[in-house]
């Protein structure tokens, strides 16, 4: 379907982003590892590779994965502006693990809240669901409101 631009598809789990996947399709060289990392830092990107912390769930390497792969894939931000590089990337994250059909099938579930739960049911934290809520086009609100 196609409202104003903003195509959507009708099964969201055609759709389903796999980090996992796209890492060992598009970036076989980058090496990821789980390991300890310091207090606050849930992944990093470095010339060593992607590292990602044990601390995480299933859904937080899920999103720190897309998250530092995105990084890769845009390069070094410019030097003096890393926080807005950082919400592109949490934006640009949010989407890919976000589908428009898959947050409506979500919210719907979850009695229109994008809380704890409905962060579960979509497979992500709350901060990337946070992300894609606040990101929304106007064009987005308008589907999901008719949908």
């Amino acid at each position: 379907m196609n409202l104003n631009g903003l195509t959507v598809l009708a099964s969201r789990y055609m759709t389903t982003w796999h980090p996992w996947r796209h890492a060992r399709h598009h970036h076989e060289r980058i090496p990821i590892t789980v390991t300890h990392l310091p207090d606050g830092y849930d992944g990093a990107w470095t010339t060593q590779g992607i590292f990602l912390s044990k601390h995480l769930g299933q859904a937080g390497r899920r999103c720190t994965l897309t998250h530092e792969l995105v990084h890769v894939e845009r390069g070094p931000a410019i030097h003096g502006i890393p926080a807005i590089e950082e919400r592109i990337v949490d934006e640009i994250t949010a989407r890919r693990l976000i589908t428009l059909c898959a947050l409506r099938d979500a919210l719907r579930w979850c009695g229109g809240i994008p809380g704890a739960e409905c962060a579960e049911e979509l497979w992500v934290d709350q901060a990337t669901l946070d992300t894609r809520v606040a990101t929304l086009t106007a064009a987005e609100r308008a589907w999901l409101h008719a949908a």
